[in-house]
């Protein structure tokens, strides 16, 4: 660090990551999660089943003009790009509130705030899952710099004890922002308001730009609540079942939590662990409020887990997490304890490598290993592409699969072919393609990680399924999926067969 300041590191490291991420990014498929979103983009609407619509929205620009993963991936590593930057302003932002309001009192003092900043930054790059947005847009990418830009206006407003109203109009739009992009930014705007609370002056009330910020915020959000409206609140009752998951067990909790502190790496605790013993002496209700951007989405996540939760959905908690982290790793470094974050950076960042290196060499098939979970990031162009070359050889005019993760690919690699999913359960597929018309032909798709016998028995079934060809997908001599074609005839919904 001698050679280079803390910014010209932090933009080295961040340049480093990015480069990886892209070359990632290039070559291998969509993930399931991806290929949903893109759609979205394919079928603009004001919202969708699962998520509200922004992570659709601007995906748009790039879809319409390519269909090159690469490409389309080039907007999930700008915003974490974006996300690293407010990493950096916000640890700025931070430092300052801590050592403008306890100037001369020594237990406070900190290390230099560039250098937080680049500690903060560094945990960041050293997380593995954060690596999985940046290659990948879901709406947690686009929450992450939405959530660390709503924290940098309340610290401006914090340390100015007030904000113009220039400044709260964009506090407003970085709310609406978030209400756009996933259900949870409603954690985001209660640590919000919890910073308001707390502050023992409550000036904001009685001003017409922070009820003006409010009011953006609502008309921003104002498609998720029509759409959601004029359709009997379908989404709202999904997430709300999603969220709950499934029989609520302590175990579950623990193995969240431990995987957590996996994905996310040890840093995180060290440095937090830091910042409570040596930065929390004054200002503690300000700083305890501001750790409210983490700790409320966290805890509320680690109470669903219980019941069944996705590691990735904290990911925005722990970017607001990290300049905490990084004024903590910054003073235990002045403190000599140097040798421990150096081990620790270091072993994550080899993880995040091997990771990488797994992905491209498309994982490990062996009887060991029950499942190869790499082995559904390929095949799925070639698959979709032979799809579209039985149901047009075959005229038949839609493709069908029996799980909505198998049709998401399906849909976006055969396109423009509908897809219809066959079970029970109502997605967006039933809202883009509608329910397979009874006494239809359809081409099905079998896919060995997630296998299902031919539907030709039950209340919903087709009269016959025959086997039209195969496509084995192979990588560096190993088999990693089979995906087999049938030709299927005659949909019942009855189970009745003509």
């Amino acid at each position: 660090m001698r050679h280079q300041s803390p910014s010209s590191w932090a933009i080295i490291a961040v340049s480093i990551a990015a480069l990886v991420h892209l070359a990632l990014g290039f070559s291998i498929e969509f993930s399931v999660d991806e290929a949903h979103y893109a759609l979205y983009a394919k079928h603009l609407a004001l919202s969708y089943f699962d998520h509200p619509p922004l992570v659709g929205w601007v995906q748009w620009p790039l879809v319409s003009i390519s269909s090159s993963e690469g490409i389309i991936r080039l907007l999930p590593e700008l915003l974490w790009i974006i996300s690293a930057y407010l990493v950096y302003q916000v640890t700025l932002e931070v430092h300052h509130l801590i050592q403008g309001r306890n100037a001369g009192y020594l237990t406070t003092t900190l290390p230099s705030a560039n250098l937080c900043g680049l500690l903060a930054v560094l945990t960041i790059v050293g997380a593995p899952l954060p690596h999985v947005l940046a290659i990948g847009l879901l709406p947690d990418t686009l929450l992450a710099p939405l959530s660390l830009g709503i924290m940098l206006m309340v610290l401006r407003w914090l340390i100015k004890d007030s904000l113009s109203t220039t400044d709260l109009i964009i506090l407003g739009i970085l709310l609406g922002l978030a209400g756009l992009s996933k259900y949870t930014a409603a954690f985001t705007a209660f640590a919000l308001l919890l910073v308001f609370l707390v502050h023992p002056k409550k000036s904001w009330i009685g001003k017409s730009g922070f009820w003006i910020a409010a009011l953006i915020a609502l008309l921003l959000i104002t498609p998720v609540l029509y759409w959601n409206w004029a359709n009997d609140w379908i989404s709202f009752k999904y997430q709300i079942a999603h969220g709950s998951g499934g029989t609520w067990v302590w175990r579950k909790v623990g193995a969240f939590i431990g995987l957590q502190i996996a994905c996310f790496g040890p840093l995180f605790i060290l440095g937090i662990y830091s910042f409570l013993r040596y930065c929390l002496h004054s200002q503690k209700l300000t700083l305890i409020a501001l750790l409210g951007f983490f700790f409320i989405p966290f805890v509320i996540f680690v109470t669903l887990s219980g019941g069944g939760s996705l590691p990735h959905w904290t990911t925005p908690a722990w970017f607001c997490l990290a300049p905490f982290v990084g004024i903590g790793l910054a003073k235990m470094w002045v403190l000599h304890h140097q040798f421990s974050i150096r081990l620790l950076f270091s072993g994550q960042v080899l993880i995040c490598i091997l990771g990488f290196g797994f992905v491209l060499s498309g994982g490990i098939n062996s009887t060991i290993v029950k499942s190869n979970p790499i082995a559904d990031l390929y095949g799925w162009k070639a698959a979709g592409q032979k799809a579209a070359q039985l149901a047009s050889s075959n005229s038949v005019g839609s493709i069908a699969v029996q799980n909505w993760t198998l049709g998401s690919r399906a849909a976006w690699y055969a396109q423009p072919l509908p897809v219809f999913v066959l079970d029970q359960r109502k997605d967006q597929f039933d809202l883009w393609f509608g329910e397979l018309p009874a006494g239809s032909d359809a081409l099905l798709i079998n896919w060995s990680g997630m296998a299902f016998n031919p539907p030709t028995e039950g209340a919903q079934a087709f009269e016959k399924c025959e086997t039209l060809d195969s496509l084995e997908i192979t990588r560096f001599g190993q088999v990693l999926s089979k995906f087999d074609y049938s030709l299927c005839r005659n949909w019942q919904k009855s189970g009745i067969r003509h």
